[in-house]
């Protein structure tokens, strides 16, 4: 067992995937930053020196914290955004799979050229 789990972890595909959730995880705390320190009082300017993360809406006894939610989705697209020019980017930069010729294999052609010497007897 403990050999199946070196081999496993050992793999290159999860070490990709490790180093991937870390820098991830990196990145939306930098994205978070630019939201919350930068964008938010950059938005604050136009809408009345308004912090977006403070905008409350209460009912009755409940409080819906919408600003944060605005945060979230802010933070959401700057990540997907990035993430979709990463994809695009390596996208261009891998080779295209080679695209096979669309014509009879020699196999069929064989048969192709039994058939014909059938009919001609």
């Amino acid at each position: 067992m403990i050999k199946e789990f070196k081999d496993f972890i050992s793999r290159g595909n999860v070490l990709d995937l490790a180093v991937g959730v870390i820098i991830g995880s990196a990145f939306t705390s930098i994205v978070n930053s630019l939201v919350t320190n930068l964008l938010n009082p950059f938005l604050g300017l136009f809408l009345g020196k308004i912090d977006l993360s403070n905008l409350i809406f209460k009912v009755g006894g409940a409080s819906f914290k919408f600003g944060s939610f605005i945060n979230s989705i802010i933070n959401f697209l700057i990540i997907a955004f990035v993430v979709f020019l990463i994809v695009k980017s390596v996208n261009k930069l891998m080779p295209k799979p080679e695209q096979k010729p669309v014509g009879p294999t020699p196999e069929q052609e064989y048969l192709r050229e039994i058939r014909d010497l059938l009919k001609n007897k």
